[in-house]
This record gives structure tokens, C-alpha cells and sequence, in this order.
């Protein structure tokens, strides 16, 4: 018995002791990993583009930006950071996140709640849709539209009428998440960025969860020593068959190619 109860009393020392040590932070266990990177290619990129959206579609790089009479749906060539097709926006319009989906451009707008669908062609505007939230990001997983209004959840919009399919909650270490900007679907997974902060969050669809998490701290830093003018990091975008990853941020002057770490 006094066994026991020596092994039982120096098991509660020592957990005590651990409890009480300073700087002793365990993570849950169900905290996304940290997600690695690295620059693999730098390219211009419009600083007068106050970047709400980003993709590629068919090896070519759309992008979508805001601010009241300064948005537009543009195509870029990726190497110059220049224009080579564009639309302005009624100036009563904050341009947000953009997707395309069988060759067909959606636009979500900010407060005004309407989403703009154009022809890729030539970015003639073919319909309008009311939408019940404020448009932030959009992407698509190749049958949903799916967008983000700035909280931490994650909507998905059946592509024709935009009737509004499901609402999924976006978790981190259990909690719920906040501030899901900017989207792209990346083989099976969103990536998101986080408004305000420097983070891109690789996402579990089927859960919600967030498994993975990239700080953007180091790159937000260079960005800002070219040009303290610049804003957050906002825009992922995916080319799937070439496999490369491409982000920038609001009125950055640089776009970046790069490769995350598993």
C-alpha cells in the first residue's frame, strides 16, 4: 500500500509541477498543421488592383477587384501583370470574389448582395442574381459555386438560379473560424484566406475543418517594405493543369508562384 501511494503521490508532483511550468502551451490535438512555403517564380502585379478574387481558367489568370468605381473583371497576362480585357462596374458596385465554371464568369458584389454572371468570351453580363449574404470570396468545386461572406462559414450555391444548396461551418481546432476571404479549390480542398490577418487555411469540405494553416507574415513584410501603400494578402489562385499555385494581395506589386509544404 505505501508502494502505491509513493508512485501515486510523486505521479501528482510531477503533473502539478508540468501544470504550473511557465511557457507550457499544449496545442489541441486537432490544430491544423503548419503549412510551409516557398517562392518559386515573382511576377508584376497591378498595384492600382485591389484584389478581391483570383483564378485560373484554361491556363489563363482572371481577377476580380473593389472599391466603389474602381472595380472590374479583368483578364491578366500573368507575365507583365497588364491587362488585356477588362470591365469596369457601376461605381455603385464593390467587385468581390470571381470563379468560372463551364465557361461562364460569376462576380459576387459586397453590400449590394447581387452576383453578376458574364460570358468568358467576352465578359458580356448574361444574368443577375440577388444573393441573401454580403459577397466576399467565391470558388467553385466543379458542380457548386461556393463563397464566403467574411464569417466562418462557407456557402454553397447550386450554379444556375444561385438557390443556396448548403451552409457549412469552417472550424480551427474545433472553434469556429472567422474572417474566410478570398477562395480557391485546390485538388479535393478550399484554401481561404483570412481578412486581416496573414494566413491562407487549407479546409476539409466534408468536416469543415481546417487541417492546415500557412503564415504569410515573412511575405506580407517584403511586400510592405516595396510599398507601405499595400494591403492584406487576398487572392489564391490554382492552375490545375500545370499544378501551380499563384497569390498576391490588395494593391500588391507583386504576384507570387508558390509551392506549399505538406
Amino acid at each position: 500500500m505505501k508502494k502505491i501511494f509513493l508512485i501515486a503521490t510523486l505521479s501528482f508532483f510531477v503533473a502539478c509541477k508540468n501544470e504550473d511550468k511557465p511557457g507550457t502551451v499544449t496545442p489541441p490535438a486537432n490544430a491544423p498543421k503548419s503549412m510551409s512555403y516557398s517562392i518559386v517564380a515573382t511576377y508584376p502585379h497591378d498595384t492600382s488592383s485591389y484584389t478581391q478574387g483570383l483564378l485560373i481558367y484554361n491556363g489563363v489568370m482572371y481577377e476580380g477587384t473593389g472599391n466603389y468605381g474602381k472595380s472590374k473583371l479583368k483578364k491578366v497576362d500573368l507575365k507583365t501583370g497588364k491587362s488585356l480585357q477588362e470591365i469596369s462596374l457601376d461605381k455603385k458596385f464593390f467587385g468581390e470574389g470571381v470563379t468560372i465554371l463551364n465557361d461562364t464568369i460569376y462576380q459576387l458584389t459586397w453590400k449590394e448582395k447581387t452576383v453578376f454572371v458574364y460570358l468568358l468570351k467576352d465578359f458580356k453580363k448574361i444574368k443577375e442574381f440577388p444573393i441573401e449574404i454580403e459577397g466576399w470570396g467565391l470558388t467553385t468545386d466543379g458542380k457548386n459555386l461556393i463563397a464566403s461572406n467574411g464569417s466562418g462559414d462557407l456557402f454553397y450555391y447550386e450554379p444556375s438560379s444561385f438557390k443556396l444548396v448548403k451552409t457549412q461551418t469552417v472550424t480551427e481546432a474545433g472553434s469556429p473560424s472567422f474572417n474566410l476571404n478570398e477562395l480557391e479549390y485546390i485538388d479535393g480542398y478550399v484554401y481561404a484566406n483570412q481578412y486581416t490577418y496573414p494566413y491562407i487555411f487549407k479546409i476539409n469540405p466534408g468536416t469543415g475543418e481546417i487541417i492546415a494553416k500557412a503564415d504569410l507574415t515573412q511575405m506580407w513584410d517584403r511586400i510592405k517594405a516595396i510599398d507601405p501603400d499595400a494591403e492584406v494578402p487576398n487572392g489564391i489562385a490554382y492552375d490545375a493543369t500545370a499544378k501551380k499555385i499563384y497569390i498576391t494581395g490588395k494593391w500588391w506589386p507583386e504576384l507570387y508562384e508558390v509551392q506549399f509544404g505538406q
